[in-house]
């Protein structure tokens, strides 16, 4: 089952419970609209791993929101927003531990010859497809950066 098909099957299940799955509902209902504008722009069906991309995309966007909503006092939109990246995530692989990430960027940096922070770049296009949708940019980049300028 493809995770478009999934989604769709979760869509349909969430309807059956009414009440009990309206928000989970309208965040589902809100990435398949994103996949089907991404298929509509690209003019493709998207893979299993451009969904997972665009999924990906819809948490950060809600974290990026978090930020802001708590600079504003706003915790029913934190909470309501906390809400959906818990239903967003049961679509996206297991996230990798810092740990796990250090080791990988490590191996990176080793592999490209990294030596200063000007080198980060070309780390960073080595160590992105490796991580994609299983490791949030925002922590790679602070890894990336922290171990480059030791």
């Amino acid at each position: 089952m493809t995770l478009k098909e999934q989604l769709t099957a979760d869509m349909k299940t969430a309807m059956k419970e009414r009440e009990a799955g309206k928000l989970r509902l309208s965040v589902i209902r809100l990435v398949r609209g994103a996949i089907r504008q991404q298929e509509i722009d690209g003019k493709k069906e998207l893979t299993d791993e451009d969904v997972l991309g665009v999924i990906a995309k819809e948490v950060k966007s809600r974290r990026d929101s978090i930020e802001e909503f708590k600079k504003g006092n706003r915790q029913d939109l934190v909470d309501q927003n906390e809400a959906e990246i818990k239903i967003l995530e049961g679509y996206l692989p297991e996230q990798m531990g810092e740990d796990e990430i250090r080791k990988l960027v490590a191996e990176a940096i080793e592999k490209v010859g990294a030596t200063t922070p000007k080198d980060m770049g070309k780390v960073m296009k080595e160590i992105m497809p490796k991580t994609k949708g299983r490791a949030d940019g925002k922590v790679v980049n602070t890894i990336v950066r922290e171990l480059l300028a030791k």
